[in-house]
C-alpha cells in the first residue's frame, strides 16, 4: 500500500485526532522568555509557539497541493524539489507531490546556493517549494535555473521571483486527485550525505517508502498511542523513515525545532512523548547537562518514554551503557541504514539484544545482509569485509549516474555499502567506512574502534581519527579532540590512556579542536582531512573513491 493510501486511511479512521505537532522553543526565547517559564505562566494558550494538525487537516493539505500541481501541468514523473525547515507544512507538500504523480526532490537545508542549483540540475527538477530561510540563496540562483518552472514560497512577503504556496493552494480541491500509483513506480529522489564529495541523487521507488513503514513498525512496536519525538531534519531518510512507523500506526509525532538537551526533555515531558530518536551528539549533550547539573531528571515527567533509539553513524558503547545508568527503564536499540537502502532498519540491533551493544545487530524485517571481499566473496565470520544488504528498501539506481550505479548495485539485487564491517556470534559489528581506513605501515586501522576507545575518556566529548601523510609509513593516525565544557586534557594525558591499544593502533598526534558534523550526525571527515592533512592526501582519496 503506497504511503499516500496510510494517510488517507488515517484521515478516514481518526480525522479529528492529532497528527503533528509542531513546537518552536527559539520563538519563545525571542520574546525574551523560557519554555519552562511559558509552560508555568501560559500553558493555556496556544500560538507559533506550539500548532498543531489532525489527520484531516493533513491529509487536506496533501490534496490541495495535489491538484494545484495538476493544474500547473506536473506530470507523472516530474520532480518537485522541498527546500524547507521543519514544520507542520512540511510532510503535507511531501504527499502533495507523491499524490499528483511527481516525484519528491528533499534537499538539505545546510547547501549553499550553488549546491541546491547543482541538486536541482542533477534531478531535473521542474520545481521547488522553499521557506524564508531560503530567499536569498534562491534569488542568487534564480536566473540559472530556467527549468525550475514552478517556484513556490512557503511564508509571509514572497519575493518576486516565487509565487505564494498558501495563496496559490488554498482555492485548491480538497478531494484526492484520481492518481493511481503502483509501488514499482518511482517516488522520491533523495541526495546522499556528501561526506565524500558531492551528493549523489539516490532513487527511491514506493514501494522502498512502504517497505520503510513496515520495517520502522515491526522493529520499535508503535501503535496508535505512542507519540514520536522527531527532531532530525525531515528532508533526510532518516527521521521521516523512523517516522513511518507512527504514520502505519496512527499514532502522533512531535516536530521539535531545536536541539537543546532541557528541550528535548520537556518536549517528551509535556507531550508524552513514547519513542525518541536521538543522534550521537545529542545523546551526550542530555548526559554531560545531567552531570552539570543544568537540570535534574525530577524537573520533567519522562514515565511514558519506553524507547531510546539512535543511529546515522556508529554508536559509542560507553555512551550507550551512560544512558542506560541514566535512564535504565527505556528500551535500547541502535539502527543502521544509509539514503541507498530508504534510511534505517536494514540492519538493527534490535531491543531484545542489548546485551551485544557495541553491534550494529542482525538484518531487520525483510533484509538479508552478508560481509565480502574485495572479490565480493563472503568472508570468515570474524574477518573484516564490506557489508552489502538486499531487501525491498534497496535504491533503483543512482540518477544519471551508471557507472556508480554498476559499482553500488549488482545483478542479484545486493548493495554494497561502502562500510566495513565483521560478524561475531551472529551480529554484525561496524568497523569503519571503507573510504576512512588508515593505512600505516601496511597495517589497516579503523577509525571507529580508536574513536569509541578515546570516547570513554571522561573529558572527552566527540573524537575523529584521520590520516595524515607520513613519510615513513604512508600514513599516520590522528585523532582530532572535541574536550566536554569546563573539561581539559591535553596530548599527554591522551598517550597515557591509549597505552591499552596495539601500538600501531595509537593516535600519532592529537588534535584539539571541535568536530564537525552534518546535520545527520555523521562526522564531516573530508573537510578535516582537508584543514589538517592539505592536499597531500588528495590523491590518496581520490584512489579510494575510486
Amino acid at each position: 500500500m503506497p504511503i499516500m493510501d496510510l494517510l488517507a486511511r488515517n484521515a478516514r479512521n481518526t480525522p479529528n485526532e492529532t497528527a503533528l505537532v509542531e513546537i518552536n522553543p527559539q520563538e519563545l526565547e525571542s520574546r525574551g522568555t523560557t519554555w519552562r517559564e511559558y509552560s508555568l505562566v501560559e500553558s493555556s494558550r496556544m500560538d507559533s509557539f506550539r500548532s498543531e494538525m489532525t489527520w484531516a487537516q493533513f491529509d487536506e493539505k496533501a490534496n490541495r497541493f495535489a491538484n494545484f500541481l495538476l493544474t500547473r501541468n506536473v506530470k507523472r514523473g516530474d520532480k518537485i524539489a522541498i527546500l524547507l525547515m521543519n514544520g507542520l507544512e512540511w510532510l503535507p507538500i511531501y504527499f502533495g507531490i507523491l499524490r499528483a504523480g511527481a516525484m519528491a526532490v528533499p534537499l538539505n537545508y545546510r547547501y549553499t546556493a550553488g549546491e541546491i542549483r547543482y541538486c536541482l540540475d542533477l534531478a531535473d527538477a521542474d520545481g521547488l517549494v522553499f521557506g524564508p530561510e531560503f530567499t536569498g540563496r534562491v534569488e542568487d540562483i534564480a536566473d540559472s535555473i530556467p527549468r525550475v518552472r514552478l517556484r513556490l514560497y512557503v511564508g509571509d512577503d514572497c519575493p518576486s521571483f516565487a509565487e505564494p504556496y498558501r495563496a496559490m493552494v488554498s482555492f485548491c480541491s480538497s478531494r484526492q486527485p484520481d492518481i493511481p500509483v503502483s509501488e514499482d513506480e518511482d517516488a522520491a529522489i533523495y541526495f546522499s550525505s556528501g561526506t565524500t564529495g558531492f551528493p549523489k541523487a539516490i532513487v527511491l521507488r514506493h514501494r522502498c517508502l512502504s517497505h520503510a513503514c513496515l520495517t520502522e513498525q515491526k522493529h520499535h512496536g508503535q501503535t496508535k498511542d505512542d507519540v514520536f519525538l522527531c527532531i532530525p531534519p525531515l528532508y533526510h531518510t532518516g527521521a521521516k523513515m523512523h517516522w513511518f512507523g507512527s504514520l502505519l500506526a496512527g499514532g502522533r509525532a512531535v516536530l521539535l525545532k531545536g536541539v537543546k538537551p532541557e528541550w528535548i526533555l520537556r518536549a517528551v515531558s509535556q507531550e508524552k512523548c513514547s519513542i525518541v530518536w536521538l543522534l550521537v551528539p545529542w545523546a551526550q549533550d542530555i548526559l554531560d547537562a545531567l552531570d552539570r547539573g543544568e537540570f535534574k531528571l525530577q524537573d520533567f515527567d519522562l514515565s511514558h518514554w519506553r524507547l531510546m533509539h539512535i543511529g546515522a553513524q556508529p554508536v559509542p558503547p560507553s555512551l550507550v551503557k551512560r544512558w542506560r545508568k541514566v535512564f535504565p527503564h527505556h528500551a535500547y536499540d541502535t539502527n543502521y541504514g544509509l539514503s541507498e537502502s530508504t534510511g534505517p532498519g536494514c540492519v538493527h540491533l534490535g531491543v531484545e539484544n542489548t546485551d551485544h551493544v557495541g553491534a550494529i545487530g542482525v538484518p531487520g524485517y525483510g533484509w538479508e545482509a552478508k560481509i565480502v571481499d574485495a572479490s565480493r566473496r563472503e568472508v570468515a565470520p570474524g574477518d573484516v569485509g564490506e557489508l552489502a544488504v538486499r531487501g525491498p528498501g534497496v535504491m533503483r539506481e543512482y540518477y544519471k549516474d551508471k557507472k556508480a550505479t554498476a559499482e553500488t548495485l549488482d545483478a542479484d539485487g545486493w548493495l554494497y555499502t561502502g562500510d566495513m564491517a565483521q560478524r561475531r556470534d551472529g551480529f554484525i559489528y561496524l568497523v569503519d567506512r571503507k573510504k576512512d581506513v588508515i593505512i600505516t605501515g601496511g597495517e589497516n586501522i579503523y577509525p571507529v574502534q580508536i574513536e569509541d576507545f578515546l570516547r570513554a575518556h571522561p573529558a572527552v566529548k566527540d573524537v575523529a581519527v584521520i590520516g595524515l601523510p607520513d613519510p615513513r609509513l604512508g600514513e599516520i593516525a590522528a585523532a582530532v579532540v572535541e574536550a566536554k565544557e569546563g573539561a581539559t586534557v591535553d596530548a599527554a594525558a591522551l598517550d597515557a590512556f591509549c597505552l591499552p591499544l596495539p601500538r600501531y593502533k595509537r593516535p600519532r598526534k592529537f588534535i584539539f579542536a571541535p568536530v564537525p558534523r552534518n546535520p545527520t550526525g555523521k562526522i564531516e571527515k573530508p573537510r578535516l582531512r582537508q584543514m589538517y592533512a592539505g592536499g597531500s592526501l588528495v590523491a590518496r582519496q581520490n584512489e579510494l573513491e575510486g
